[in-house]
């Protein structure tokens, strides 16, 4: 795989753990919306299915 594509893929990473965490933090914040294991599990969930096809290439 081609640098450029490394650092684009270790981009995304960081912004989904980013996005990630701030999912858990609105959960955290607010309980009444849903558990924020759930919540950080989904974006990761997320991440993943955005990321696969990226690196598969």
């Amino acid at each position: 795989m081609p640098t450029i594509a490394l650092l684009v893929v270790l981009l995304l990473v960081l912004v989904g753990v980013l996005s990630v965490g701030a999912l858990v933090y609105l959960a955290y914040r607010h309980p009444a919306t849903q558990d924020p294991l759930l919540v950080g599990l989904a974006g990761v969930a997320a991440l993943a299915a955005i990321i696969t096809p990226i690196v598969t290439r």
